[in-house]
């Protein structure tokens, strides 16, 4: 959120990507359904440097 991201606690087409962990569960399956790019941690970490 410092450098202008949202956090959402749901996915949809307007996110940019979801960051999935070890264990994404459900919001990984919605957003491969809804075609949203979707990061490691260690990805993410990367998009921020």
């Amino acid at each position: 959120e410092e450098l202008g991201g949202n956090v959402s606690s749901g996915v949809s087409r307007k996110a940019d990507y979801v960051v999935a962990g070890e264990n994404p569960g459900s919001k990984y399956d919605r957003a491969l359904a809804l075609g949203v790019k979707i990061v490691s941690e260690k990805e993410f970490g990367e998009l921020l440097k």
